[in-house]
């Protein structure tokens, strides 16, 4: 027997449309948050909805402390958000790097995008190989694919931009072959009002949400 998780996804820019009452007419199960939108918006979404939101943090987010190295439990608020340290999103959990079960899907995180300037988030092609590598190592211990990849940026020639601040990511790639994750969700590139065409790495579909999609997930 099927069940539909249903996933509202942002990301970049805030939507006046959701930030109003009427967005608990859109009844989702699990919001998800790809990366630099305000952390009050975050905290306005997940009070409203009263469901569990995760998020990768993106390179206009501030950089944030080191989690505790436990489990987070479904339904859970994160361990950021209750200790000192500087900012972060109240009630909402961190996945960066790091795989949940949530919402009766399995999400992996990955954020930051790659390196253009000395800001926070923001990693080489080497280290985000290196921390796609975690990331891997961590899903190969659970021994199931996951349903969400959740990342800042796209993967490299994959809806990503030609300048600097907005290149892709090559170890996505490989990243969504071992995962093989249904959607690769990711934000960081703006579509000023242009529709972007969903692309595909395998049997993934790439799915850029500025600012945001509802999603229907069979599980």
């Amino acid at each position: 027997m099927t069940h539909t998780t249903r996933v509202l996804v942002v990301a970049d820019e805030t939507a006046p449309q959701l930030h109003r009452s009427e967005v608990r007419d859109l009844e989702p199960d699990l919001v998800v948050s790809c990366g630099d939108l305000p952390f009050d918006y975050l905290e306005y979404l997940v009070s409203v909805l009263n469901v569990p939101l995760v998020f990768v943090p993106g390179n206009h987010d501030p950089a944030l402390p080191p989690r505790r190295r436990r489990p987070l439990e479904p339904g859970s608020f994160s361990w950021e958000a209750h200790h000192g340290g500087g900012p972060r999103p109240h009630g909402c959990q961190n996945i960066d790097e790091r795989i949940v079960d949530i919402a009766g899907l399995r999400v992996a995180g990955l954020g930051g995008c790659i390196r253009y300037n000395d800001g926070p988030n923001q990693y080489t092609q080497r280290q985000m190989t290196r921390r796609s590598l975690m990331l891997e190592t961590r899903a190969r211990a659970r021994r199931r694919n996951v349903d969400l990849l959740v990342t800042h940026a796209p993967p490299a020639g994959c809806g990503d931009g030609s300048d600097a601040a907005h290149q892709g990511i090559h170890a996505l790639h490989r990243l969504a072959r071992v995962l093989a994750p249904r959607y690769l969700l990711h934000g960081h590139i703006h579509p000023y009002g242009i529709e972007q065409p969903d692309r595909r790495i395998g049997h993934t579909t790439v799915v850029n949400v500025v600012p945001y999609k509802v999603m229907e997930i069979e599980i």
